[in-house]
Parts: C-alpha cells; sequence; structure tokens
C-alpha cells in the first residue's frame, strides 16, 4: 500500500508515519514544517517540504496516486485563530479543498481526515456524541467544521471515500507546547524549566486527554473501516485541570508553583467525547489509561531536556532501522 501523510512531521503525524513505515508501508510527507520537526531520511519515507494550499502539493498527489491521504496539516492553535481568522481558513478551508480535488484527480482510494472537538463548542453536555450539533465557539473551531462539510460534499459529488475522525485532547511524546490540546505538553516545559504553571482560569475545566499512539491506531483502522462516517477518537473520561495537575506532582515527585491567569477567550469549559462508535465501527479503544500516559511523556521530555539523542531527536530514525 502507498499512502500521503499531511502534516507527517507533526505531532500526531510523525507518530503515524512511524507506524506506517515499521508496517513495511510506502509513505510520503507533505509538510511545510510551520509546527513540525525535521523528518529523517529513509527509503520509504519521500518527505517534500511544502504547504498543502499549495500548486506544488496538488501535482504530488497526483503523480505519486497514493492508495489513502491522511489529512492531518492544519492550523491547530484557537488563540492564533481568533487573532488571524483568514490565515486560520486559508490552511484549514482552502487546503482541505486543495487535497481534495487533488485526490479527486488522482483517485485517491480513501481520505482520513482529522478533526476537533472544537466543532461542538461549548455544549454543556457530557458525553458529547457524534449525532449532537456542532457550534463552534472559535475560528479554529469553525474551519475544521467547514472542512468536514467539504469533504462530505466532495463525496456527494464525486464519490471520493473518508473518514472524518474528531479527537479529544491528544497528549504524548513530542508534542510541542503550542496548538490545540497542548496543555500537558505546555506544563511539563514548565515543570522541567522549574517555572511556574500557569492556570486559566479556575483549573476546574475537564479536558477528555488520549495518548497520541492509541489515536495513531484509530486512525490506521479507519484505512479499512469507518467509510463515509464521523467517528469520536478519544478516552470518554473527564479529567480537571486541577487533577492534570496533581497527578504530573506525584510523578514529578513534588509541589509546583501555581497561579490562576483569566480563562482564554474561545476556551470550551467542559469536554467530554463519547468513544462508543469508535468501539464498534473501527473495533478501536484506548488501550494507554492518562497516568501512565502521563508517565512515558514526562520521562521523555525530561530526556529531552537532558540532550539526551536517543531518546529525543532520533526516536522515528531508531525505531524504524530496529523494525525493518
Amino acid at each position: 500500500m502507498k499512502v500521503l501523510v499531511t502534516g507527517g512531521a507533526g505531532f500526531i503525524g510523525s507518530h503515524l508515519v512511524e507506524s506506517l513505515v515499521c508496517q513495511g508501508i510506502e509513505v510520503s510527507i507533505i509538510d511545510n514544517l510551520v509546527s513540525g520537526q525535521s523528518c529523517m531520511s529513509h527509503p520509504l519515507v519521500a518527505f517534500h517540504h511544502m504547504d498543502i494550499c499549495s500548486r506544488d502539493a496538488k501535482a504530488v498527489i497526483i503523480r505519486e496516486k497514493p492508495d489513502v491521504v491522511f489529512h492531518l496539516a492544519a492550523q491547530t492553535d484557537v488563540r492564533k485563530s481568533l487573532q488571524d481568522p483568514q490565515y486560520d481558513a486559508k490552511v484549514n478551508i482552502c487546503g482541505t479543498i486543495n487535497l481534495l480535488e487533488a485526490c479527486r484527480e488522482a483517485k485517491v482510494r480513501k481520505l482520513i481526515f482529522t478533526s476537533t472537538s472544537a466543532v461542538y463548542g461549548d455544549l454543556h453536555k457530557e458525553p458529547i456524541s457524534e449525532e449532537d450539533p456542532v457550534a463552534p465557539i472559535s475560528y479554529y473551531g469553525l474551519s475544521k467544521w467547514a472542512a468536514e462539510s467539504y469533504i462530505l460534499l466532495f463525496h456527494q459529488l464525486y464519490g471520493i471515500s473518508y473518514t472524518i475522525l474528531r479527537f479529544s485532547n491528544v497528549y504524548g511524546p513530542g508534542q510541542i507546547a503550542k496548538g490545540e490540546g497542548g496543555v500537558v505538553a505546555v506544563f511539563l516545559d514548565h515543570i522541567h524549566a522549574k517555572k511556574t504553571l500557569n492556570i486559566h482560569g479556575d483549573g476546574a475545566q475537564t479536558r477528555d486527554f488520549v495518548y497520541v499512539k492509541d489515536v495513531v491506531r484509530a486512525i490506521q483502522a479507519a484505512v479499512e473501516r469507518g467509510d463515509q462516517e464521523i467517528i469520536q477518537v478519544s478516552s470518554s473520561g473527564k479529567t480537571s485541570v486541577n487533577q492534570l495537575v496533581s497527578m504530573l506532582s506525584r510523578i514529578h515527585g513534588s509541589a509546583f508553583e501555581i497561579i490562576h491567569t483569566p480563562a482564554n477567550q474561545g476556551d470550551v469549559k467542559h469536554s467530554c467525547l463519547d468513544n462508543r462508535k469508535a468501539y464498534e465501527l473501527l473495533q478501536w479503544q484506548p488501550l494507554i489509561d492518562l497516568p501512565d500516559g502521563l508517565a512515558t511523556t514526562y520521562a521523555y521530555s525530561k530526556n529531552k531536556i537532558k540532550g539526551d539523542s536517543d531518546i529525543a531527536t532520533t526516536r522515528f530514525e531508531r525505531n524504524v532501522r530496529c523494525r525493518l
């Protein structure tokens, strides 16, 4: 099988690429490296440094004719979307349209699109199901919903097969301290730098944290399952920011200095997604619980700070070498 991953140098994308390569799958990546890391050279990975909105990106897909396109590239920072909605729309909406047109011309078998719980806004309902109404309160959530809508319409008009996966808050090794759902990465950066932890609001806001390798399993399950479906990928568990800090304190072995700051505009108070549809259609469920996932992520980030290149910067290259 031949696949293409947009955003393949990013947090989730790099984990996905690693898994695909280790299975012997031929992989191409399109990434502009605005938020991604540099990719490792490997015979099974063709890296294209370009923007998903560009003609070059469209040309790559048409030329390579992948069986599956995993579309992970996105503008994911809620605050940036509020500051620059035009840029947010260009990347998330126009970039998706560009890829859809390429998929149509290349006769791609399936598009797998990664979306977000932000499309629901603040519904004051727990857990949220795929049947609940979307009501985004940020331009980021709005642009991802618009991208979903274009995918549905392209299927209706041209028959492009798809699965849309709406993620809750993804965390894990390699996440950078910005963008959607980056609270774990932000806190770990501050912990290792011995800085004060800033909690927006009272800390009672809750999130549904899901480990990145569990997310990758769901993405790959969508290759053969969940056609023409919108499916939530989550732990279906609620964790408050205060509880998250407490867990990290136990892992770290000591408490932290904390400052409460005003809540961010566009932030949702509570978010928890029902994952029963993923279990039924993708035959998927999360395997890594939050304490174990946080411990692994903490150890990774600590070693990276110490400059342990074997664990940090060459993780992808090392795993590929060992398994192929």
